[in-house]
């Protein structure tokens, strides 16, 4: 009896701890599920967190990169220095380029015929008239641009207009730029607008006036642009600072004929800017181009000029809006000095001539839509050589200059209304002309520069 009580006592106390083991163990299963289940989780969370940040910080790599492509690197509290123009703005979808167009219309009446326009002292390129009476289209452009890859910026902008009852369609710009290059380097191939002054880089249809200033009509046929390449180096400091070189082919005005075995145009520039305070912001700049014209043609006739062409430029530009906000209210200070010095054949006579020009304008915004704005902008020219009396070089005692008044109405920042008045003495008579222009801007559009 003891022994089967003490049997039966070993017996219950095994199963009990068999119990207790059992449970023990049930209860470390689902402790190690549970943990498998948690780690499962945390790895998913993570892998979603980590993908949310690699896309935040691509989204950020590809902004940064797009930002500092564009000519500028200055912060200002007025206006955020440059864009430009066709530089890279902003990407959206790299497989969906930005596509943006631009519409613009004109009516244009002149108290001078424009087929007789002259400037005494100044051999004239095709674009470098009035334009024409009457309405007119004008240049619609249509540009695509988007970032290539994490290093290659991509554009391309082409011009439509009629000539003559035709449609022409252009080609302004096409390049490629770098994004990431170290040491604040870019490089930028292709065929682009030059850097240059302050007017040249952009697009007529970012410009103030209906028409851009004499001297970069007569001197540069609105702007210079050509097949290229261009290296700039933005300097690391809290100001902006750049310099840059540049190596053309040399086929556009004031070159032609592609000398020095494909590459007849070099420039050098630098710009600099910075806040002067809340209110005040500014930007001046030096240029200088060397240019190799073999044959070039201006005029019906034509006339054709053999040798080399130098233009210096200075600009300057100043910026101002109440507590650095302009939507309200902002006012606009420019300039620019143009120098240019040619020596060679002149129709195959001897030739040299020191050609001067320069612009001043401003523009006041008083009221959210509503801007008025005035230039003033003058040519003069002292050439020498054989046998250029009574021809285009012939000053004639004269020095071309206009006075110009603006009112325009902006809806918004992609629709612009228009009427400007000029005083135009580039002849020996006056030509009054009023212009009613409209510029309408379509899908993308990135900030304009500084």
């Amino acid at each position: 009896m003891r022994r089967l009580l003490c049997v039966t006592i070993a017996l219950l106390l095994l199963s009990t701890q068999i119990a207790s083991i059992a449970a023990t163990t049930e209860a470390t299963a689902n402790d190690i599920a549970a943990l498998r289940a948690e780690i499962s989780s945390l790895k998913a969370d993570y892998a979603t967190q980590i993908a949310r940040l690699e896309a935040r910080l691509n989204q950020a790599e590809t902004a940064l990169a797009s930002q500092s492509a564009p000519p500028s690197g200055q912060v200002s509290s007025v206006v955020v220095m440059p864009t430009v123009g066709t530089a890279p703005q902003r990407t959206t979808n790299a497989l969906n380029p930005d596509t943006s167009l631009v519409l613009i219309g004109t009516y244009a009446a002149h108290s001078i015929d424009p087929k007789r326009y002259a400037a005494p002292g100044f051999a004239l390129a095709d674009a470098a008239g009035p334009g024409v009476r009457g309405f007119s289209l004008g240049e619609s452009e249509l540009t695509l641009s988007a970032n290539v890859d994490d290093k290659f910026f991509g554009a391309m902008t082409a011009a439509l207009s009629v000539e003559n009852g035709t449609t022409a369609i252009s080609l302004e710009e096409a390049f490629v730029q770098t994004t990431a290059l170290p040491y604040g380097l870019t490089f930028k191939g292709g065929r682009f607008f030059s850097r240059i002054g302050y007017l040249n880089e952009q697009h007529p249809h970012t410009d103030d006036f209906v028409d851009r200033p004499l001297p970069y009509r007569i001197f540069l046929n609105g702007n210079l642009g050509d097949d290229g390449a261009q290296l700039r180096w933005l300097a690391p400091l809290d100001r902006f600072v750049e310099f840059g070189a540049e190596a053309y082919r040399g086929d556009s005005f004031p070159a032609h004929g592609a000398r020095g075995h494909g590459a007849g145009i070099y420039t050098l520039f630098a710009h600099t800017g910075d806040d002067l305070n809340d209110e005040w912001s500014y930007r001046v700049g030096g240029s200088y181009v060397h240019v190799a014209a073999a044959g070039r043609a201006t005029g019906a006739l034509p006339d054709i000029f053999d040798g080399t062409s130098e233009l210096a430029i200075a600009d300057v530009i100043f910026k101002w809006a109440p507590n650095g906000n302009p939507a309200e209210r902002n006012l606009k200070l420019q300039a620019e000095y143009l120098r240019r010095w040619e020596s060679g054949l002149f129709n195959s006579a001897d030739y040299a001539g020191t050609q001067d020009g320069f612009y001043l304008q401003t523009v006041y915004q008083f009221q959210r839509r509503w801007q008025i704005g005035a230039r003033y902008d003058r040519l003069f020219a002292d050439n020498t050589g054989a046998n250029i009396g009574g021809t285009v070089l012939d000053t004639r005692d004269h020095d071309p200059s206009r006075v110009s008044l603006l009112l325009e109405f902006d809806n918004s920042e992609f629709s612009r209304l228009r009427l400007q008045y000029n005083r135009d003495q580039s002849n020996r008579s006056t030509d009054h002309q009023l212009f009613l222009n409209y510029i309408y801007s379509l899908g993308a559009h990135g900030a304009h520069q500084f």
